[in-house]
């Protein structure tokens, strides 16, 4: 019915440019001289009904589709519309139009062929923008979806539209070339090797964003840290050629999917999901500090609330195994003793035990490490409930600003290098 109604005004057009021929010869313009005028002004003329019915599709058509988009229930539509799909199928009525006039409203097969081929570029460019401009707006969709929010949808369309340009460009150069589309794809499987170099980062990009979704490898809103390429932040977006990450200092590094893929990254996603953020570090103690604790230090010791009752048991164990090996305690190499570590390790797990912020339901330890030129490491192994950065930086520093104070209460002193320098203050 469309294509009655575009031929039906072709013939109209086309009586119009014969009888502009008749008038041209009657006044008085040579026969050769009216046809060259004929054909300008049939090109003209259908190059104004060209613009007519490409104005008609943008401002009667489009707003039309637009308004009844506005008053659907559904959100979908509106995206549509918010990204010019709509926009870019309505391009397609001028094209089709000259397509379909071009053979009654010229004369000369070679302006029929150049009219017709310009024509169907143009539709088959119009149809990969709304293809374009449809991928976008599903990448949208699909995000604010709960279901496929973490997923790197933007991949998935990002192929469809690499796929419909690299097929669009087929029909474009097999219309300029005029030849069959199917034949000219035949033809390219012996290219195969120098397209492939040309898509080589497409390729690539749809390998590693398909196994990284496949393998939920990484989610937009991720915290990951590369540092080979200096990222340390969140995840903003996933595309076919590049991972967004904006850094904690507000930069923004872009990297290859397939890095990600090829080498090594740490994602904290297991972190966030748990029920707490690991906490791993060591106060270095001096060696020549260590030392058996005598009775009097024992009974300081007691008076710390969290140290009396593991003091007493202790002693008790001792005492026992001591006795019942006969052990001489005029020596203090003989059976077994406490030792002042030993008794600030025993404290610092208690303090854990009964901190707050510390998830006893997760791994909580403190050990004793190799000993280094450094001194003895003694490390806290433990999470925080509160996962937020700034709250759970604020409650390490608090642990220990707390354990740094404590370590001289038990005889022993944390190493450092000695200073060359006068002391800041007066003895």
């Amino acid at each position: 019915m469309i294509e009655t109604e575009l031929t039906t005004r072709a013939t109209a057009l086309f009586g119009i440019v014969d009888t502009i021929y008749g008038l041209l010869l009657e006044w008085g313009v040579s026969p050769s001289l009216a046809k060259s005028l004929d054909e300008v002004i049939s090109v003209s003329l259908l190059f104004l009904l060209a613009w007519a019915a490409n104005l008609f599709s943008r401002l009667v058509v489009y707003r039309i589709i637009v308004h009844f988009a506005r008053y659907t229930p559904v959100k979908w539509d509106d995206v549509f519309i918010e990204h010019k799909v709509v926009k870019h199928l309505v391009r397609v009525i001028p094209g089709i139009i000259v397509n379909l006039a071009a053979p009654i409203a010229l004369r000369s097969e070679l302006w029929v062929v150049v009219m017709q081929r310009a024509a169907q570029i143009y539709i088959v460019i119009a149809i990969l923008g709304a293809i374009g401009a449809s991928t976008k707006a599903l990448t949208v969709i699909f995000s604010r979806s709960k279901e496929y929010a973490d997923k790197p949808m933007k991949v998935v369309f990002q192929i469809v539209a690499v796929l419909a340009y690299f097929v669009g460009a087929i029909v474009i150069i097999s219309i300029l070339v005029n030849t069959s589309f199917t034949s000219l794809f035949a033809a390219l499987g012996a290219s195969m090797a120098i397209l492939m170099l040309i898509f080589k980062d497409s390729i690539l990009g749809f390998v590693a964003g398909w196994q990284l979704s496949v393998n939920d490898m990484l989610r937009p809103g991720d915290w990951i840290t590369v540092p080979k390429y200096g990222a340390d932040g969140d995840v903003e977006e996933i595309s076919l050629y590049s991972v967004k990450v904006r850094n904690f200092d507000k930069t923004i590094t872009t990297i290859p999917p397939y890095s990600l893929v090829s080498e090594s990254f740490q994602n904290w996603r297991g972190m966030q999901e748990s029920e707490g953020r690991r906490v791993k570090r060591s106060v270095l103690i001096d060696m020549n500090t260590i030392r058996f604790c005598t009775p009097e230090m024992l009974e300081q010791f007691k008076k710390i609330a969290y140290l009396k009752e593991y003091i007493h048991s202790t002693e008790e164990q001792i005492a026992l195994y001591n006795q019942e090996y006969g052990y001489d305690n005029s020596m203090l190499v003989n059976g077994r003793r406490q030792t002042n570590i030993g008794v600030f390790r025993a404290y610092l797990e208690e303090y854990l035990r009964r901190h707050p912020e510390v998830n006893h339901n997760m791994t909580a330890m403190v050990r004793q490490l190799q000993p280094t030129e450094k001194g003895i490491p003694v490390e806290l192994y433990f999470f925080i409930s509160n996962k937020n950065w700034v709250d759970y930086e604020n409650i390490q520093s608090d642990i220990f600003d707390h354990v740094m104070a404590i370590v001289p209460q038990f005889g022993l002193r944390i190493f450092q290098y000695p200073t060359s320098g006068l002391p800041l203050f007066e003895q």
